[in-house]
């Protein structure tokens, strides 16, 4: 097996990546670069400009500097290896290139990244190319980017650029508020471990986003002459508790799990030493060809997995398999420090903002890290919190909207505004006189204090949030600004323990 089976092309275009600027494509377009099927080259093809090449080509370069191309990323990951592939650019390609990352969060005006205002990661040196060939890079830098900034030296024409890596989805979004997401898909940090057949078509196919646009895009094997059946093994984005599989598959199909250790460099599947692991999920079934196929009362109830064995009886084709589960406690909390302590710093700082949008805060908890456990995460936001000024706390209160409302002073993010929403539910459910109340009782407590009111939500009534409201206008502002500061903690803790589950 490849030491690199389980990275993806994190800059396919498939995924959703784009190439966002270039300072030259003179020649040939920028957007080549990502283009999925392999470069070709056509003798006689011309352009007004010069001969037509199929890649990413800039003008002979009579000044110092070097060419460069950003790109954002179509799943934010770990890179670990680059492939800068100059088919068909024999006397015409860079010398050398280099790469720089960042990650930042979304909605970032894009100008941010050609202006300075970002600060880029210089993730591999200048590095000597071949003309002509598939160029293999080794990218050693632990965190977690967005975009790519491609640089040559000094000029020349790139055909294909393949940025791989461990897709690593920003699970402080996707834990939020899904109980049940899909444990094997690629976006979510899933991928292929090893498979008995991938004569006709790659097996990690079956995990991708997007449906197949035929039946090349998915896993299919040769047809099997001899007894047994085909088998792929699919290392789980992370741990759960499977609830449902779907997917279209060949005559009959099983999937069993099972719980191994992480080992990103692949694991055996057809040894006595892993067989003795498996755990029967969906027993063989009979399939009908070309359906869509759910399974849900029919499995095994509550088997938990890190590893899934897809079998397939004898062999065939599959289009896509998609397992739904529930994270458990444990993976949750791994897989949220584990992103925290890889994010690039503006798009960290953008996380952070949810839990609570004092910038003083921010710094500190960004100074912390990394954060081993739970316990340290809320031992540092406690400390950060501890050594807050008090208008600091008030420009924290500035990203609350007042109670009964949707929007705050300040911006917020769409997480921050979705959790500020189903805290105050119930307020939405509210009498028209109680929702009248509360915001006559809004008014009159910004009119003494001088900012909205804080108040953990969660499970309160319209009714007890404008008794707790009336019964605090009478603290002298010193002390309400306290108790304010020690509801937006209460908040901070409790929307960290919805993540981590």
């Amino acid at each position: 097996m490849q030491h690199f089976t389980h990275l993806i092309d994190l800059a396919s275009v498939r995924l959703g990546a784009e190439v966002v600027a270039a300072n030259d494509e003179f020649f040939a377009p920028k957007e080549n670069l990502i283009k999925p099927e392999p470069a070709i080259f056509i003798p006689d093809k011309y352009t007004d400009r010069g001969k037509w090449m199929d890649g990413w080509e800039t003008r002979r370069r009579r000044t110092p500097g070097h060419d460069w191309c950003i790109l954002k990323l179509g799943q934010p990951g770990i890179i670990r290896s680059l492939v800068v592939d100059t088919a068909f650019f024999r006397g015409n390609y860079p010398s050398h290139c280099s790469l720089d990352a960042c990650g930042i969060p979304e909605g970032t005006d894009l100008t941010a990244l050609t202006d300075g205002s970002i600060r880029w990661h210089s993730v591999l040196p200048q590095s000597e190319l071949r003309g002509d060939a598939e160029n293999p890079l080794t990218i050693g830098d632990p965190r977690r980017f967005t975009h790519v900034r491609l640089n040559i030296f000094p000029d020349g024409g790139v055909a294909r650029l393949r940025v791989l890596g461990e897709a690593m989805p920003d699970w402080t979004r996707v834990l939020a508020d899904a109980a049940e997401i899909d444990l094997a898909a690629i976006l979510n940090g899933a991928h292929l471990v090893d498979t008995s057949d991938r004569f006709f078509g790659e097996p990690a196919n079956m995990l991708m986003p997007y449906p197949p646009a035929n039946m090349g895009e998915g896993w299919e094997t040769k047809r099997r002459r001899g007894p047994g059946h085909d088998w792929s093994v699919v290392h789980l984005g992370i741990e759960g508790t499977i609830r449902r599989v779907e997917g279209n598959y060949p005559e009959s199909c099983s999937l069993e799990a099972a719980i191994m250790k992480d080992d990103r460099g692949g694991v055996s599947a057809d040894s006595t030493t892993v067989r003795a692991h498996w755990n029967t999920v969906l027993a063989r079934t009979q399939l009908g060809p070309d359906a869509h196929h759910t399974f849900d009362t029919v499995l095994t109830p509550g088997v938990t997995a890190t590893h899934v064995k897809l079998n397939i009886f004898p062999d065939g084709g599959i289009s896509r398999m998609r397992i739904r589960g529930v994270p458990t406690s444990t993976a949750r909390q791994g897989a949220v420090l584990g992103l925290l302590n890889v994010m690039d710093e503006p798009e960290l700082r953008a996380a952070l903002a949810n839990y609570l949008s004092a910038p003083a805060w921010i710094d500190r908890m960004m100074a912390s890290r990394p954060f081993a456990t739970p316990a340290a995460l809320f031992a540092a936001s406690d400390a950060a919190a501890d050594a807050l000024r008090d208008e600091q706390w008030l420009e924290a209160f500035r990203h609350h909207p007042r109670i009964g409302e949707r929007t705050a002073e300040r911006a917020q993010s769409d997480v921050s505004s979705g959790w500020s929403a189903r805290e105050q539910s119930a307020v939405h459910g509210a009498t028209a006189a109680d929702v009248a109340a509360l915001a006559e009782a809004n008014r009159e407590y910004e009119r003494r204090f001088g900012h909205v009111f804080i108040v953990c939500a969660s499970g309160r009534s319209a009714r007890d949030m404008l008794a707790a409201l009336r019964a605090r206008l009478g603290n002298h502002p010193s002390m309400e600004l306290k108790t304010a500061a020690a509801e937006q903690r209460t908040i901070t803790r409790l929307r960290f323990e919805k993540v981590l589950g």
